[in-house]
């Protein structure tokens, strides 16, 4: 007979509440993955991935604005009231 040990990660370890909206997430994914645990840390590192991008996006949109707000952008607020406007009318 062959005995296996385990050894524990050196890793910290997180606790995570499974509340109905993380049970459901979990339940669409389940299938799909190896282990409970694994699933909930692919989640955890796409989630970071997708609020690192929004980061990201948000810096870059300041700083468009930063360019406009300053003059260093070009930017024609006429059409953009026609833009608005049409987009009034039509709604």
């Amino acid at each position: 007979m062959v005995h296996f040990c385990a050894l524990a990660t050196s890793h910290p370890r997180v606790q995570v509440t499974v509340d109905p909206e993380l049970a459901e997430a979990l339940a669409a994914q389940l299938d799909h993955a190896s282990s409970r645990s694994r699933l909930i840390r692919d989640l955890a590192l796409r989630g970071a991935e997708a609020q690192r991008h929004d980061r990201e996006r948000e810096a870059e949109a300041l700083e468009y604005l930063a360019g406009i707000a300053n003059g260093e952008i070009d930017f024609d607020f006429d059409a953009l009231r026609e833009i608005h406007a049409e987009r009034e009318h039509s709604a």
